[in-house]
């Protein structure tokens, strides 16, 4: 079995892909075609970022409507920026 290869529109670079898309939509089968496994591990960092700093529950359809929102600005759109009263963790 060939590994399914993109050129990730995050990373712009040749990458690995995803296996499968990670939704059964539109979107996701436009992720599988342009974001490479990378560039997918970094929006899942970010995304739980999203979720505590802004204390979502992705249960609540409308979360899910905002995390779709960020999603497609980390990927497609001008880049997700965290909250700006977000503090990332010291580095170890």
């Amino acid at each position: 079995m060939s590994e399914h290869k993109v050129f990730c529109v995050k990373l712009k670079k040749e990458l690995p892909g995803l296996d499968e898309p990670p939704f059964d939509t539109e979107l996701g089968k436009k992720i599988y075609d342009n974001v490479s496994q990378d560039a997918w591990h970094q929006w899942m960092d970010f995304c739980k970022m999203l979720l505590n700093e802004y204390r979502l529950n992705p249960a609540r359809k409308e979360d899910q409507e905002a995390i779709v929102k960020q999603l497609e600005q980390f990927f497609f759109g001008e880049g997700a920026a965290p909250p700006k009263e977000y503090v990332p963790p010291a580095q170890k």
